[in-house]
């Protein structure tokens, strides 16, 4: 069983986390998980200077961004993820964050941590110099750093990919420059920016940023089974990890994890019990969304789901088209009629 995890005044019994993953990772989603064991989770990304501009809105429905901030005490401890390139930007976001008193505050409680997003690979992210192009601008990405951690008071963490390309993988160097600045907590994808999400995840550079650091490190990246999880604390030596794709039509994962962390058996979930979950995240979602929003975004959820299941490829059509939870059900009866 590894150690838990400590940073600031949050404590992981098993260092657990679910990953911040823009259009997944909302406030139904990461209930779900932590509900299956997800010790702490993390928002959506949040533009820091889409959450500034909008403080001067007079429209209340032209506040769209600060609702992805919101914490609510059951989340409790979660974490609200900052991208963005311009450090005054990244600082007064964190400042309003902290406070809670801002346009379009929903949230229960401040968060427990700012994350500043340092690893996204979406070109719309990169083309303007923040996500992972700040792997490219190591001394910017120390003053974001800085400035956050100059006016606030909660802890602050850093997530980061392997590096931009095959010819600059500079995790371990960034890490050091980061920890410098203040972090509290360092985030690895073992994949560069221009990899994406293939090929392997490469657990040698978790490894070597954790031996370059002393800060704690969460690893991340192809962490599909409690086996996977094993693998990357056996070669990497990091404090914790954070899981992402891997939840994604399956929260029990976190269950399994910690069932194999405390040497228990697991029993993995009937069809009957995935299906009944996704239907009741498709409700949560709609009730969270209205119908139209809700069902449009939970349609994927529902794919994912399915994946695996023996004779589903007819169902996952239907999905794609269904306009209410209704017709999900019928779709989930249906297929469990037929495999019976």
């Amino acid at each position: 069983m590894m150690a838990s995890l400590r940073f600031g005044s949050v404590v992981l019994p098993h260092g657990l986390m679910l990953a911040p993953m823009a259009g997944v990772t909302d406030a139904s989603f990461r209930m779900l998980c932590r509900r299956a064991g997800a010790e702490y989770t993390v928002s959506e990304m949040v533009s820091a200077k889409a959450l500034c501009f909008e403080q001067k809105s007079k429209r209340a429905q032209a506040v769209r961004t600060a609702p992805l901030a919101a914490v609510s005490k059951e989340e409790a401890p979660m974490a609200v993820q900052l991208f963005g390139s311009e450090p005054d930007y990244m600082r007064e976001a964190a400042l309003l964050l902290e406070s809670g008193n801002y346009l379009g505050a929903t949230g229960d409680l401040p968060p427990a941590a700012i994350d500043i997003n340092m690893g996204c690979p979406v070109p719309k992210v990169v083309t303007n110099g923040e996500g992972s192009a700040l792997m490219k601008d190591p001394k910017r990405a120390a003053a974001i750093v800085t400035a956050i951690k100059r006016a606030i008071s909660l802890p602050v963490t850093v997530k980061i990919r392997a590096g931009w390309d095959e010819n600059s993988k500079n995790a371990p160097e960034f890490a050091q420059r980061i920890e410098a600045a203040g972090a509290d907590l360092i985030v690895v994808h073992g994949r560069t920016r221009q990899q994406f999400y293939a090929p392997s995840s490469d657990n040698r550079v978790i490894a070597a940023v954790k031996q370059a650091v002393k800060i704690p490190v969460v690893g991340n990246g192809d962490l599909f089974s409690a086996a996977d999880v094993k693998k990357m604390y056996d070669e990497t030596g990091c404090d914790g990890v954070m899981i992402a794709r891997g939840a994604m039509g399956n929260p029990f994962l976190f269950t399994e994890i910690i069932a194999a962390e405390e040497n228990r058996a697991y029993q993995r979930p009937t069809d009957e019990e995935r299906l009944a979950l996704a239907l009741s995240h498709a409700a949560d979602m709609v009730a969270k969304k209205g119908t139209r929003v809700g069902l449009a975004e939970a349609r994927k959820h529902m794919l994912w789901y399915c994946k695996g299941l023996r004779g589903a490829a007819p169902a996952r059509e239907a999905l794609t088209h269904a306009e209410s939870l209704e017709e999900i059900r019928t779709v989930f009866d249906q297929l469990l009629e037929k495999r019976k």
